[in-house]
């Protein structure tokens, strides 16, 4: 299987994708929460409040604490979550730094089973690609899998994904 992905199409860059280096980039995030964060997003402030208020009080009423120490190997659960973890990683960079034209507006999600999927250019930019499951990446049913931004095929991500066209 090739790994390799391009988008390419009404771009002013042809932009070649690696999934198997993904892995160490910074902008990958952790499927198995990523969903449920996004909902969470939205009552961020209240919860900081509440926190800051629980603190504010505890301090007021028995003093400073002085933070525990932990003994966990940050390092070693690190290397754990890396080996053993399911990732994706945003996909809006990457369609921006392909420059779709101007008149650009879908996108062509090309796959090896024969079939497309046309979606909008803003959708497409949604996306999250995830690129590892249980720690493997994804040989069978990969490169990637596309996950909508919003979550809603989480459960069922669109596979066997080969390349992007910018139409």
């Amino acid at each position: 299987m090739e790994f390799i992905l391009f988008i390419y199409g009404n771009t002013k860059y042809t932009i070649t994708i690696d999934p198997t280096v993904w892995i160490f980039d910074d902008r990958k995030v952790d499927l198995t929460t990523w969903f449920e964060q996004e909902k969470k997003a939205d009552t961020s402030l209240e919860e900081y409040t509440r926190a800051a208020s629980e603190h504010w009080d505890r301090e007021m009423t028995e003093g400073a604490r002085i933070p525990k120490r932990t003994k966990t190997n940050e390092v070693r659960n690190k290397k754990e979550t890396l080996i053993n973890g399911t990732f994706g990683i945003p996909f809006h960079s990457f369609i921006e730094n392909a420059e779709p034209g101007e008149d650009a507006s879908k996108v062509v999600v090309e796959r090896s089973e024969g079939s497309e999927l046309i979606v909008d250019l803003d959708t497409a930019k949604d996306f999250i690609a995830g690129f590892s499951k249980d720690g493997a990446s994804l040989k069978e049913d990969g490169p990637v899998h596309i996950y909508y931004g919003n979550g809603d095929n989480k459960e069922n991500p669109i596979t066997f994904v080969t390349g992007f066209r910018i139409v």
